[in-house]
């Protein structure tokens, strides 16, 4: 479909390529015991993934800042479900997911193998809202960084996805016009929206079970890529 048009392809990290919500779920385990947090993660978990989500949406949409995601999405939870812990606690656990996060390796199904499959047609590249200290070695310690040209993150640009800035600073440094170039990623608003704005192409990597839209092409396993480049 999109195979005589394009030849760049621009994929977004988390939740995308790298499996960031069983990476999650191994940090919270490790940091809980070393910390003696008692709380059973599954029930962690079902307050986080959601909460976590909802304050991504507030940092892309510059309502609260990076040191407000990473507190107050523990103490909303740790509220939540009436586990108590001091605010001392909650900042060292930030801190140790951060540290600890990059160090999982697990990928989303079908991602080794759509990367070897695109490289030899498509130069690949990287467009993400995460954390810039973070996310270079989430690439690297999951044996993925070799296949991407460029990185592209909001720390870098100065703004977060869906702002158009991130999307023409990539067509900047990539030397690419927009209608050579497609975008993969799992966020409707902030990969499929706002790379749409700009002129890209977009496939949609419909793994928060959304609703149909017609926002481009929608897939819901990544090796589905194939059926269209």
């Amino acid at each position: 479909m999109y195979r005589d048009l394009v030849t760049d392809v621009f994929f977004d990290l988390d939740h995308t390529l790298w499996d960031f919500d069983k990476n999650s779920a191994l940090t919270f385990r490790k940091i809980f015991a070393d910390h003696g947090i008692g709380l059973d993660l599954d029930t962690f978990l079902a307050e986080y993934v959601p909460a976590n989500l909802a304050f991504w949406k507030l940092y892309r949409e510059g309502k609260i800042e990076k040191e407000d995601l990473r507190y107050r999405r523990l103490r909303t939870v740790f509220d939540s479900v009436r586990y108590r812990v001091e605010d001392e606690v909650i900042h060292s656990l930030s801190n140790s997911y951060i540290e600890h996060l990059s160090s999982h390796d697990h990928l989303v199904p079908n991602t080794r193998e759509v990367l070897e499959y695109l490289s030899p047609t498509y130069r690949l590249h990287i467009i993400t809202n995460g954390f810039e200290e973070i996310q270079a070695k989430k690439l690297m310690n999951s044996g993925i960084a070799s296949y991407f040209d460029q990185v592209i993150n909001s720390e870098m640009a100065g703004v977060k996805k869906p702002d158009p800035w991130i999307f023409h600073l990539a067509l900047e440094r990539t030397g690419v016009q927009p209608q050579h170039a497609i975008m993969v990623g799992d966020n409707l608003e902030a990969d499929i929206l706002g790379a749409r704005a700009v002129g890209f192409h977009t496939i949609h990597l419909n793994v928060h079970n959304e609703p149909p839209h017609e926002y481009g092409s929608i897939i819901h396993d990544l090796g589905e890529i194939k059926s269209y480049l």
